[in-house]
């Protein structure tokens, strides 16, 4: 495992440490959530600006509400 990229917590002051100077412990629970993130989605949407996050967020929700209305209309139909 590349220890660079594995999480330490920092009891003493509660804060995740990279580099630090002080005493470092793995924290297994960090570790095993991120098992289940893709970071580099992350990397990629934190490259966008601030408007360009806003637009993919909208465009979900255009999303989602198109889902929903579609969703009605079937079921509409489905009881006539």
């Amino acid at each position: 495992m590349d220890r660079s990229v594995v999480a330490f917590y920092d009891e003493e002051e509660g804060n995740d440490v990279e580099n630090g100077t002080k005493t470092k412990r793995f924290d297994p629970v960090i570790e095993a959530y991120k098992t289940g993130i893709d970071r580099s989605l992350i990397r990629v949407s934190l490259r966008r600006s601030i408007a360009e996050r806003f637009e993919v967020a909208m465009d979900a929700q255009r999303f989602a509400e198109e889902l929903r209305r579609a969703g009605r209309e079937a079921r509409k139909r489905k009881l006539l």
